[in-house]
């Protein structure tokens, strides 16, 4: 119940039966107690301040159905933040609403209203409204954004085991591959997997993917002499003598232990590097959030990498 998510919602309408009128909730927005959340619809300042862009997109969702004349289910993008997926390269700037009365869809005051057949199972309850369940939701994801943003989101609920690939697979061919913008979503489904623990290692993958590179082993487990894992790597080449390290800050937040500075964490991780090194014998390729944004660079660091002969020739 402190999940600000849950913030509390006042339309108008209802702050009007309680004695206020269109003056004094105008004075309420204009000191900073409340903020308007979109017209008609308000919330208190000191829950929007502890909201991050997600969570405050999640709570502008809530007063869309809160305001809506007919029955809607949140959906699509709009989804996102009820099942904590992550949102890079998602468009929050519109929330996203199905129709449950089948009637034709329409965008109206940052709001789009989607159409479609809802079955039974398509839908549930989250933090208190109707969303749309994971298998449809990561599906309706791919009509909207790119592939590589798509494939985050498929994968992080396939992380959290909110969806299996069987069953995303059975919902698409079910009815959904009929669906207008989904070109993109056979290849999210053949790239998506449960193993990605992160934005930056589905980044990476995809990476390799589109530069044409071999595709990489994710969460590939390191053994020592007497069979015993001593390390998982993000990504490895077994074949090539290569692995490599997605170095993001929620990685070293999460292996950051109590008392520990961030050096620490630095030193465990080169420790750790050269143990698997000495084990296996393989070269390590490490990359951060910046190189995901020169791909073609990147590609071609870890292929000078992956064949050292062909750099030389």
């Amino acid at each position: 119940m402190n999940d600000a998510r849950r913030g509390r919602v006042m339309l108008r309408r209802q702050l009007l039966e309680e004695g206020y009128n269109d003056k004094a909730i105008a004075r309420l927005v204009q000191d900073g107690t409340w903020v308007k959340l979109r017209h008609g619809a308000y919330t208190e300042a000191h829950t929007w301040g502890a909201l991050d862009h997600a969570n405050r997109h999640a709570l502008v969702t809530r007063a869309v159905v809160a305001q809506a004349r007919t029955p809607v289910v949140v959906s699509h993008t709009s989804g996102l933040p009820f099942y904590d997926a992550p949102t890079w390269g998602i468009d929050l700037s519109q929330v996203h609403v199905t129709r449950e009365d089948h009637k034709a869809g329409r965008q109206e005051a940052g709001v789009q209203q989607h159409s479609g057949v809802i079955l039974p199972d398509d839908a549930c309850r989250r933090d208190d409204l109707p969303v749309m369940a994971a298998t449809r939701l990561g599906l309706e994801v791919t009509t909207v954004a790119d592939a590589e943003a798509s494939l985050c989101v498929v994968s992080h609920l396939l992380h959290e085991r909110h969806t299996t690939p069987e069953a995303l697979a059975a919902r698409y061919q079910q009815h959904m591959q009929q669906w207008p913008h989904t070109l993109s979503t056979d290849l999210v489904l053949r790239l998506a997997d449960p193993r990605f623990e992160s934005v930056g290692e589905c980044r990476t993958y995809y990476l390799c993917f589109r530069q044409g590179l071999p595709m990489p082993e994710p969460q590939y487990e390191i053994k020592d002499d007497n069979g015993r894992v001593v390390a998982r790597v993000d990504f490895a080449w077994p074949e090539l003598g290569v692995f490599l390290e997605f170095d993001g800050m929620v990685k070293y937040e999460k292996l950051l232990r109590d008392g520990e500075s961030a050096s620490d964490v630095v030193v465990r991780e080169k420790r750790r590097q050269d143990l698997i090194c000495r084990l296996t014998g393989w070269q390590c390729i490490r990359i951060v959030w910046a190189d995901l944004f020169d791909p073609a660079r990147t590609a071609a660091l870890i292929r000078s990498v992956l064949f050292p002969a062909d750099r030389a020739a």
